[in-house]
C-alpha cells in the first residue's frame, strides 16, 4: 500500500501522533505537495485546541508549507509542473466567488481555505492543495526558510509595505520573536528608520544584530509611547507582540496620520479611546498576512536582501516536541518540521 505519515491529534487537546495515511490522487484545482518542511506557527494552537469554528478532527495542522509539487490534478498542468518548488501558507486558496474575491482581495475571502482546518496541513510527508494557494520558491531560499516565508514573512513584509510609511520615516516593530525578528530586517530592507520594541535592557544588542538602528525597552522607566515620541514619532508601528497592553502602549507614539498596524493575534481587547485616533488622526489596522502572490513577492525581497528566518529544525517524528517549544515562548525563533 502507498502511504505517507502524518503528524495529527485525534481530539482537542490531545497529545500529537504519528500515524500512516494511504496516499489520494489531487482532484481537479489542486495539486499534491510533498513537503520538505513545514513551520510550527502559533496560530496552529487554535486548531489543536478546537477554538476556531469547524474544526474537525483528527486535525494535521501546519499552514507554512514548502516542497515540491508531485502530482497534478485536472486544470492545473498550464502553470504547474512536476518537481516545481512550491510553498503555501495561511492562504491556502480562495472560493473565487464571494465578494471580497469579486473585488480582488482574496485574503479576505468569506471562505477562506487555511491549511490545518480547511483541509490537512503541512505536518505530513504529503498535503493536496488547491492550485491558487501555491506560491513559486525561487532559488536561494531552502525549504526550511520557505515555510516560514510563507505566513510569519510574508505578514511581517505585506504588513509594512502596506503601511504609510516611505524610506526614511521611523517604524517601530513591537516583539522580537518569531515574527518581530523577521519584521525589523524587512523594516531596515524597506529603508525605514527602524525601532525594535521588546521586554529588557537585554535585548538591545540583538536588535542591534538585526539592524535596528533604535532599541526601546518596554520595562523602562520612560514609556513607550514618549520614547517614541522622542525620535519624532513613527509613522507606523508593526504589532507583532500578542499582548493588547503592549500593543495599546505604542498608540501615542504615532506621528500625526500614524499607523498601527495589528498582526499578533489576541483575543484581549485593545485599550484606546477615540481621542487618541482622532485628534492626530491615527489609525488602526489589523492584517491578515497575504496570497500566493504576496509570498512570492516576499521571498524575492528576501532573497535580494539576504533575508532569513531564524529557525530551529526537528524531524516530522518529534513534531510534538517542536509544537510544545514553540508554545513555551522558547524557540529561537521559529519551528520547522522536516521530512528529511
Amino acid at each position: 500500500m502507498n502511504t505517507y505519515r502524518v503528524a495529527q491529534v485525534a481530539a482537542a487537546d490531545q497529545p500529537f501522533e504519528i500515524v500512516e495515511r494511504e496516499v489520494e490522487r489531487p482532484g481537479p484545482g489542486q495539486v499534491r505537495i510533498a513537503v520538505e518542511a513545514c513551520g510550527v506557527c502559533h496560530s496552529d494552537a487554535m486548531f489543536v485546541n478546537a477554538a476556531l469554528p469547524g474544526v474537525r478532527f483528527p486535525v494535521v495542522p501546519g499552514h507554512e508549507i514548502a516542497g515540491h509539487v508531485e502530482e497534478l490534478g485536472e486544470g492545473t498542468q498550464e502553470q504547474w509542473q512536476q518537481g516545481d518548488r512550491v510553498a503555501v501558507g495561511w492562504f491556502g486558496g480562495s472560493c473565487h466567488h464571494c465578494t471580497p474575491c469579486r473585488q480582488g482581495d482574496f485574503i479576505v475571502c468569506e471562505n477562506l481555505k487555511v491549511p490545518g482546518w480547511t483541509y490537512d496541513g503541512g505536518f505530513a510527508e504529503k498535503v493536496i492543495a488547491p492550485a491558487d494557494a501555491l506560491a513559486r520558491i525561487p532559488d536561494g531560499i531552502a525549504a526550511t526558510d520557505a515555510g516560514p516565508m510563507a505566513c510569519a514573512g510574508v505578514t511581517t513584509f505585506n504588513g509594512l509595505r502596506r503601511s504609510p510609511a516611505r524610506p526614511g520615516d521611523l517604524v517601530a516593530v513591537l516583539g522580537l520573536g518569531g515574527l518581530g525578528h523577521l519584521g525589523v530586517r524587512y523594516a531596515v530592507a524597506m529603508g525605514f528608520e527602524t525601532v525594535a520594541i521588546a521586554r529588557g535592557a537585554g535585548k538591545a544588542d540583538f536588535a542591534k544584530q538585526l539592524g535596528a538602528h533604535h532599541y526601546i525597552d518596554s520595562t523602562a522607566d520612560t514609556p513607550v509611547a514618549e520614547a517614541l515620541q522622542s525620535l519624532g514619532g513613527a509613522r507606523a508601528v508593526l504589532a507583532t507582540a500578542a499582548n493588547s497592553d503592549a500593543i495599546t502602549a505604542t498608540v501615542d507614539g504615532l506621528t500625526h496620520r500614524g499607523e498601527l498596524i495589528v498582526i499578533g493575534a489576541t483575543a484581549d481587547a485593545l485599550g484606546i479611546n477615540p481621542a487618541q485616533l482622532i485628534m492626530r488622526a491615527r489609525t488602526v489596522r489589523g492584517h491578515a498576512s497575504g496570497t500566493a502572490q504576496d509570498i512570492q513577492d516576499t521571498m524575492a525581497f528576501s532573497v535580494l536582501h539576504d533575508i532569513h528566518p531564524m529557525i530551529e529544525t526537528r524531524p516530522l517524528d518529534q513534531a510534538a516536541e517542536a509544537y510544545q517549544k514553540m508554545l513555551s515562548g522558547t524557540a529561537r525563533f521559529r519551528m520547522v518540521l522536516t521530512t528529511g
